[in-house]
C-alpha cells in the first residue's frame, strides 16, 4: 500500500512542478509581450516626432522662400 502512495505523491509533485513551470513561462511571455508593445509605442512616438520636425522644417523653408519673393 505504501508503494501506491509514493507513486501518487510523485505524480502529484510532477503535476505541481509542471503547473508552476507553465505559469512561469506564461508570465515571461506576458512580460516579453509588454516589453515589445512598449518598444513599439516608443518607436511610434519617435516616428511621429520626426515627422512633426520634418514638417516644421519644410514649413520654415516654404516661409523663407515665400518671404524672398
Amino acid at each position: 500500500m505504501q508503494h501506491k502512495m509514493d507513486s501518487q505523491n510523485a505524480s502529484y509533485n510532477v503535476g505541481q512542478a509542471k503547473g508552476q513551470a507553465q505559469e512561469k513561462a506564461s508570465n515571461m511571455m506576458d512580460k516579453a509581450s509588454d516589453a515589445a508593445n512598449s518598444a513599439q509605442d516608443s518607436m511610434q512616438q519617435v516616428g511621429q516626432q520626426m515627422q512633426e520636425k520634418a514638417q516644421g522644417a519644410a514649413d520654415s523653408i516654404k516661409s523663407a522662400l515665400n518671404s524672398k519673393n
